[in-house]
């Protein structure tokens, strides 16, 4: 599953997004990947193992919510339905 999140555009400059990966790894797990940072620049990038997939995919649920309270929105989402 992969969602990108932006802030809109302002006049203090380009916009923040924040990416978030959930992939299935080699060690019997899944991997969260979450980058962030301003468009047009190199971004923060975290990964978080978890065991099963429903624990990464409620990580990235919680995470996608947290970041659309902050003014984000979703621009892209590939996976699952977007949010309502």
């Amino acid at each position: 599953m992969r969602i990108y999140l932006q802030t809109p555009p302002n006049a203090d400059g380009n916009p923040r997004y924040f990416h978030l990966l959930l992939q299935e790894d080699l060690i019997d797990g899944w991997t969260l990947v979450k980058e962030n940072g301003i468009q047009g620049s190199s971004g923060k990038v975290t990964k978080i193992h978890y065991a099963d997939h429903d624990q990464a995919l409620a990580a990235l649920i919680k995470t996608r919510d947290a970041q659309i309270k902050r003014g984000y929105r979703v621009v892209f989402m590939r996976g699952e339905q977007a949010p309502a």
